[in-house]
């Protein structure tokens, strides 16, 4: 079983790693295809509904996740791509908390046939990322271990 480690690396980044048994190519596409994305980002015990899903993952390019059962009562996660280099590398922007957004740099390297990922959240301050807490790179295990099963099933595929 493939492992989740989180490591605070400073006072306002946090970075999460993960090795998975596919090639950089599926898992790049796990992370930029709409109808893959929306299989595994979710942590299925939170309960919640991603309710859209926009991607537009070139440099520049924007997206926007909605999250909610109740469409009076939903959650946007939204910002831009700052830099997108295929199957190796997505960094964007999370502007939903405004002023205090942080960055996020995924890398993929590939070796032997499995991606070891890389996902990079810097903070503009320390105060950001306590704010921030630890719940959701703790959610990131479940996730990525959605992530995994789904990379199963992509490579499964003739």
């Amino acid at each position: 079983m493939n492992r989740t480690t989180v490591e605070r690396k400073s006072d306002r980044e946090v970075v999460v790693t993960r090795t998975f048994d596919a090639p950089a190519r599926l898992v790049f596409e796990a992370w930029t295809k709409p109808e893959l994305f929306k299989q595994w980002w979710v942590p299925r015990s939170m309960a919640m509904t991603l309710r859209s899903c926009d991607l537009d993952v070139r440099t520049g390019g924007k997206y926007r996740l909605v999250f909610g059962d109740d469409p009076a009562n939903t959650m946007a996660f939204f910002g831009k791509y700052l830099d997108v280099v295929p199957n190796q590398r997505i960094a964007w922007t999370n502007e939903e908390s405004g002023a205090d957004g942080s960055v996020t740099t995924v890398t993929f390297e590939e070796k032997n046939g499995k991606t070891t990922l890389v996902m990079s959240e810097l903070y503009p301050t320390k105060e950001a990322l306590d704010a921030a807490g630890t719940g959701a790179q703790e959610a990131m295990n479940e996730t990525f271990g959605q992530l995994d099963e789904l990379l199963a099933s992509l490579a499964g595929d003739p």
